[in-house]
């Protein structure tokens, strides 16, 4: 078809040439008649455009009808379905099906395809489930194969009208049941120490804040507990409440901000996307428990792709009952009394809490009489002043992983502290071997945590996890003088605490203040756990100039180097550190290529929740003290990532600000 409508292009082109060339020959021979001629030929050319478009309908829909009578052969004009035939992007032939349907009874012949159907996407209709094209309030699914035959290139499209089908799959997915389930964080902390009747206006407070929440839905609140709640909300309105980010939370932090210890708080869990309603409760468990081991005040939402979290915002409840502290210790006990070896491994470039807590669980293992051994790579520490204290004292109970590796039996008993993800630990090979593994962590939880430990001892509320072996401790009865904590020990467990509260100036709560007393009362000196912070020159120098490269980010002073060598890993911490006490930083955020990836460490005082924006870049930590590891980058796409990470947490914070104003 298109080489005939080319022969009567090439025809027309012709026959326009001729009569341009005739009215130019006209006005050199007679100057005069120029203007005349110029008329004429507008209007000759306005004619001819005219019956050139009525010329090329009539042909095309001649021709179509000639193919067309060829197409009826193999029953494609018969069909009740609509066919498109598309020939290098314009519309070679359709039936009347297409005709009257798609194409509103119009002829379309030879129109470029792009300008008939934009949405029409020839590979997604070759694929097995084809395509979902929209005209007007019709749906169809598009299907397309290419024709074999002398004339190769030519597309058939079938559409199938499927608009009823597609509706009431969209309202099934519309209708479709998700799970919340919504906790108070500080109702035993703080509602339970209130005044009956100040504790019944807030509680009441809340539950009129929840009403009103699932009221704007189809779905149902229900309280199962003092302090817990379900709801069943339609998928609809679930899009409407993640889009929002779960505002309720910040209705909820609201209701007691202007009271003294009456600090509210709510978490929720959902489980979105089940194919059962029990499916769903358990999602909704699962994420509640991610929520909760993050801090609280916010919500995680469990799909089949993973988790989601909103909010986190607010800094971790302090939990006063040492009762799980109490249950742990025996529980750790327990097992080893029926373990051989006991080996403590902390995480990646240990620092003093990573190896104070290892020390102290290794004491701990001592006491109830297993021989154990710290896991550390000695090349890569952070906390190399307290091991060289150690192997001063005589203790030569370091192992590097290769090492640890060669003696682990199916007895041993695997200890991590200070990390819950697997791929941030010293060895993951290591864990990957260990039949029993125990977890004791601070950080909050991220996505991807240890799943198959015996014991998960995880309190985010803690300053640190020597703070929490420090309390587990408490709980081990010493059978004699001679495997009771030594005063070294009790001083790199101080050491551990002093170096994530900062000198007990962050993140503390009553809880760490009692196990400093208790670590005091060992023997810890605080001004010899002072010392073993100290750097040489060099690192003092490095240090220094990580900080002359700061440059200011929206409240966040940034630093992106590689000119630091491997060795000085320790002063990437400390110059995040040393950032705060500039004027106007809220946030610091260092990030340094060390040969092997980009370290990256961020502290803030408070303001900014820096755990959020490291999560942004596979990371995690507190509040106030996180960090990242990024691999296969170069230093200035790890800039670029951060300041996005930046821009996308400032702009969040400002639309709820914003939203609250308006409020």
């Amino acid at each position: 078809m298109n080489k005939r409508m080319l022969a009567l292009d090439t025809l027309l082109a012709f026959l326009v040439l001729a009569c341009t060339a005739l009215c130019v020959a006209l006005a050199v021979a007679k100057p005069a008649w120029v203007a005349p001629l110029l008329v004429l030929l507008a209007v000759m050319a306005a004619a001819f455009a005219l019956c050139v478009r009525r010329f090329r309908r009539a042909a095309g829909r001649f021709l179509r009808a000639m193919d067309g009578a060829a197409a009826s052969q193999s029953g494609l004009a018969a069909l009740q379905v609509p066919v498109l035939a598309i020939e290098k992007g314009r519309a070679a032939w359709y039936n009347d099906a297409f005709l009257n349907a798609l194409a509103g009874g119009a002829e379309v012949c030879l129109q470029p395809v792009e300008r008939l159907l934009p949405q029409l996407d020839l590979a997604a209709c070759a694929e097995p489930g084809g395509q979902d094209v929209r005209v007007g309030e019709r749906r169809y699914t598009a299907y397309a194969c290419e024709t074999k035959g002398e004339e190769p290139g030519v597309t058939l499209v079938y559409f199938f009208e499927d608009t009823a089908l597609k509706a009431q799959a969209e309202e099934y997915r519309a209708s479709r049941p998700s799970v919340m389930i919504l906790t108070v964080d500080t109702y035993d902390e703080i509602l339970k120490e209130l005044k009956e009747s100040e504790r019944a206006r807030i509680v009441g407070a809340v539950e009129a804040a929840l009403e009103q929440f699932i009221g704007t839905t189809t779905g149902f609140l229900r309280r199962v507990s003092a302090a817990k709640y379900v709801a069943v909300v339609e998928e609809r309105h679930m899009r409407e409440i993640v889009r929002a980010r779960f505002s309720i939370l910040d209705t909820v932090r609201a209701i007691g901000a202007g009271e003294d210890n009456a600090n509210v708080t709510l978490s929720i869990g959902v489980g979105r996307g089940a194919p059962t309603l029990a499916e769903g409760e358990k999602m909704a468990a699962q994420a509640l428990d991610m929520a909760l081991g993050r801090g609280g005040d916010q919500a995680a939402v469990q799909t089949k792709d993973g988790f989601t979290f909103y909010g986190g915002v607010s800094q971790s409840v302090e939990k006063r009952s040492k009762v799980r502290s109490r249950i742990v210790a025996h529980a750790i006990r327990d097992l080893m009394a029926q373990a051989g070896d006991v080996f403590v491994m902390g995480h990646k470039m240990s620092d003093l809490d990573a190896v104070g807590a290892a020390v102290g669980m290794q004491r701990f293992a001592r006491i109830c009489g297993r021989q154990a051994y710290v896991v550390v790579d000695r090349e890569r520490t952070l906390a190399g002043n307290l091991i060289d204290e150690f192997r001063a004292a005589g203790c030569e109970d370091f192992l590097t992983p290769e090492q640890a590796g060669a003696r682990m039996t199916e007895r041993t008993l695997l200890i991590v502290v200070d990390t819950h993800l697997p791929y941030l630990l010293e060895s993951e090979a290591l864990y990957r071997r260990a039949k029993n593994t125990v977890v004791i962590d601070h950080h909050r939880l991220c996505v991807g945590h240890i799943e198959d430990s015996v014991v998960f001892y995880h309190e985010p509320y803690a300053s640190s996890a020597s703070e929490l072996v420090s309390e587990l401790l408490q709980y081990i009865d010493a059978p004699d003088k001679g495997v009771r904590l030594t005063a070294l020990e009790a001083q790199g467990l101080l050491a551990g605490i002093m170096l994530d509260t900062r000198n007990f100036s962050l993140h503390t709560g009553v809880r760490t203040f009692e196990a400093a007393a208790f670590l005091r009362r060992a023997g810890a000196q605080t001004q010899a756990a002072k010392k073993l912070f100290n750097s040489t020159l060099d690192d003092y120098a490095h240090k220094a100039q990580l900080v002359t490269q700061a440059e200011m980010y929206r409240g966040v002073a940034v630093v992106c180097s590689k000119d630091l060598p491997p060795e000085m890993s320790v002063v990437i911490p400390q110059a995040a550190n040393d950032l705060l006490t500039i004027d106007g930083v809220g946030a610091s955020i260092v990030a340094v290529d060390i040969g092997s990836q980009i370290s990256v460490s961020a502290r803030s005082m408070g303001e900014v929740n820096v755990q959020v924006i490291m999560e942004k870049l596979g990371g995690g930590g507190h509040l106030t003290m996180a960090g990242a590891q990024l691999k296969g980058i170069s230093v200035e796409q790890a800039r670029q990532e951060i300041l996005e990470a930046i821009d996308e947490y400032r702009d969040a914070q400002e639309q709820k600000t914003k939203k609250k104003n308006r409020a």
